[in-house]
């Protein structure tokens, strides 16, 4: 991810704006309001206060935040812990519930006196009806109205994060072909209820050979069992045949954002990690969080029904997903995707160029709000 600079605020922007982050999937919700409120404040001038649930888990992607220091600044965001005895008398002009996270009552309160504009942000989705709901209101009997802001995949929807020139530097030409001949390098996020053994073993048996690099994550238990081992740890490599696995300690998003557009192939999880395989422009399999009565199959069909639309070869990206979400664990669905990557590749990064051309969901957001 690029250095953002500070852009001087608009005459229509809002002064104050807060956004309220309760930490649910480990590194995914603080991953997606961190990213927002820092390009808020960079290109927009916004004044930002985050409010955070768990500063324990919002330290991985703000390594600087201080435990026990209920108030601080960090990139010029004002850092607030969010808890039961806080003070909520004061509301800002725009406050973003992200991911429907309730707000406080007391907080509530003094929105109404202040006659806040609320936006609830909503969870990034490609289904159809997501056009139809973005931007709807709902009067509340507080006299408040809450807004539903959903990012997606068209101009009808909210948009995606992007940052003004993060597109640019995740596909040049030498990022792209910065690597080692005949050497496959793959990046891998997920979710522990994944089959990491059945991968592992597929990718070890591939014609080539593999370097496949692990952050370190919730997943390390399963890559150490993979391998006959207590434990592994960053700093550690381990060999299968023709596979080459690195243990990486817990990358930055600006580590991780790069980690994305050297590899060959990014498995990716969530949100956040989904969105910045789709702008290093890289082949990349996603595992959506699982929901109750496959919910998360349903988004995941949605998205790949949406991006692959005029890919010839979407047989394959659709069981590569499907072997990866476990509805069937046939090794030759993996290894015929492996195979395809050149073709994949192509498209993919054809198919981010089209979606950096659309307005990102940063200026959309602020548009969006000035417009209330």
């Amino acid at each position: 991810m690029s250095v953002l600079t500070k852009a001087a605020p608009s005459a229509n922007t809002q002064i104050s704006w807060d956004i309220f982050c309760k930490i649910v999937d480990n590194y995914g919700d603080i991953g997606v309001c961190w990213r927002l409120a820092r390009q808020l404040y960079a290109e927009h001038g916004i004044q930002i206060t985050l409010w955070i649930d768990d500063f324990s888990a919002a330290q991985k992607i703000i390594p600087s935040l201080v435990f026990d220091k209920n108030q601080q600044t960090i990139d010029s965001i004002n850092i607030t812990k969010w808890y039961a005895q806080a003070d909520f008398s004061i509301a800002a002009e725009v406050v973003i519930e992200a991911f429907a996270c309730e707000l406080p009552t007391a907080y509530l309160n003094a929105m109404r006196l202040k006659k806040s504009k609320w936006v609830n942000l909503e969870y990034l989705s490609a289904e159809s009806w997501v056009d139809d709901f973005h931007g709807k209101a709902s009067p509340q009997a507080n006299e408040l109205t809450r807004h539903f802001y959903f990012p997606g995949f068209t101009e009808a929807t909210g948009g995606l994060i992007r940052e003004r020139d993060v597109f640019q530097c995740c596909h040049s030409d030498e990022s792209r072909n910065d690597k080692s001949l005949n050497v496959l390098q793959i990046s891998l996020f997920c979710y522990p209820h994944a089959p990491i053994s059945e991968l592992l073993s597929s990718l070890s048996i591939h014609q080539s050979k593999i370097d496949c690099y692990v952050p370190t994550s919730s997943i390390l238990p399963k890559i150490a069992e993979y391998f006959g081992k207590d434990f592994v740890k960053a700093g550690e490599s381990y060999t299968q045949d023709n596979l080459h696995l690195h243990v990486l300690p817990f990358l930055s998003q600006t580590d991780y954002d790069q980690l994305l557009k050297r590899c060959d192939l990014n498995f990716v999880r969530g949100e956040d990690s989904w969105v910045r395989a789709i702008w290093a422009a890289k082949p990349f399999i996603w595992q959506p969080y699982w929901q109750n009565e496959n919910t998360h199959i349903t988004k995941l069909n949605a998205f790949l029904s949406t991006f692959y639309v005029n890919f010839d070869e979407k047989k394959l990206v659709w069981e590569a997903h499907g072997y990866w979400l476990s509805t069937h664990k046939q090794q030759s669905a993996l290894q015929a995707y492996l195979n395809a990557l050149p073709s994949i590749n192509s498209y993919t990064l054809a198919r981010s160029q089209l979606l950096a051309k659309q307005t990102d969901l940063a200026s959309k957001l602020v548009d969006f709000c000035n417009n209330i």
